[in-house]
């Protein structure tokens, strides 16, 4: 079996649990190949811890869901050092972020303190207690939800951390076919259905050596100047939509950049090309940026959304 068709396979796996959400299972395949994390937002009732949980079923991950509540301490996350009296030294207990993929369900409901606990390992797959780096599973991936429709008792997350997601995904209710399905299936599954009906398509060493592949994909120049202009627009947008110049707070960072042009190699990688394709920048772009864009209060007030810009600027900036 060809490296694709692996994963044509999982995400076929994920079609036996998941009903619709094409765009989502997608982006989270592209993800896994990208070595990125996600944020998932959506009301309740969307399967979203669902899903993660079928994603490490179907990647054989070792898997741990953690939920975030405002009495969460740093520790609960990297884990701690207890002193055994009878050996008179300190032993480290590995907290849940030493999983492969991890599950934040309600990551904004956790206090600044808890959040921070999560840059280093998000950037650099290691964390620091007590003086003593420790490294993370080379498969690391963290996939954190939040509810848009309960604002009392969360907390906004930073920019920094905000900046190493790879993607943001808005879910959207199921239409009404899907959602007939959807209730059929969960009518006649039972319980622990996610485990019955998924195996594993691949294993973490697989995925890390498709990783090592995507450095093959060749992106040519005006394609890859194409893709950074959008990240340097959000920054200048006076520049490209005069109109708009103040609704801008703060544009996407650098590492913006670098996640774009990197998702859009796993893309070409997913749909069998060896090279990449505007299209792949086009279709990847709010999903990289609508979290990265730090909008001013004149845009609430007008109306007008982080996806909105990168539409707009898709549509002033040349395409190759």
């Amino acid at each position: 079996m060809t490296d694709i068709n692996l994963l044509h396979e999982l995400r076929n796996k994920l079609r036996a649990v998941i009903v619709g959400q094409e765009h989502l299972l997608e982006r989270l395949i592209i993800a896994v190949l990208a070595g990125g994390h996600i944020l998932l937002e959506g009301p309740p009732g969307l399967a979203k811890t669902t899903v993660v949980h079928a994603l490490a079923t179907g990647l054989d991950a070792r898997f741990q869901r953690i939920q975030f509540t405002p009495d969460l301490m740093p520790g609960d996350l990297t884990g701690s050092e207890i002193y055994e009296p009878a050996t008179g030294h300190f032993r480290f207990i590995k907290g849940p972020l030493f999983n492969e993929i991890l599950l934040a369900d309600e990551i904004n409901r956790a206090p600044p303190k808890v959040q921070s606990a999560l840059l280093e390992a998000m950037a650099e797959h290691q964390i620091t207690v007590g003086g003593t780096t420790r490294v993370l599973p080379e498969l690391f991936m963290v996939l954190a939800t939040q509810n848009p429709l309960e604002q009392s008792g969360t907390y906004r997350l930073p920019e920094a951390q905000l900046d190493r997601f790879l993607f943001k995904i808005i879910l959207q209710y199921p239409t009404l076919d899907e959602e007939i399905a959807i209730a059929r299936r969960a009518i006649r599954a039972p319980e622990g259905h996610v485990e019955q009906a998924l195996s594993a398509a691949l294993k973490p060493e697989q995925i890390l050596s498709l990783r090592a592949q995507l450095n093959d994909i060749f992106i040519e120049e005006n394609v890859e100047r194409f893709a950074i202009e959008i990240i340097v627009a959000t920054r200048n947008l006076g520049d490209y939509l005069p109109d708009w110049a103040d609704l801008v707070q703060a544009g996407a960072s650098p590492r913006a950049s670098i996640a774009l042009l990197r998702a859009a190699m796993a893309r070409a990688f997913l749909h069998g090309r060896d090279y990449v394709l505007p299209e792949d920048v086009v279709a990847l772009a709010a999903d990289v940026l609508r979290h990265r864009i730090i909008l001013d209060f004149a845009a609430q007030a007008e109306g007008v959304s982080a996806d909105d810009i990168v539409t707009a600027l898709l549509n002033v900036i040349k395409v190759p």
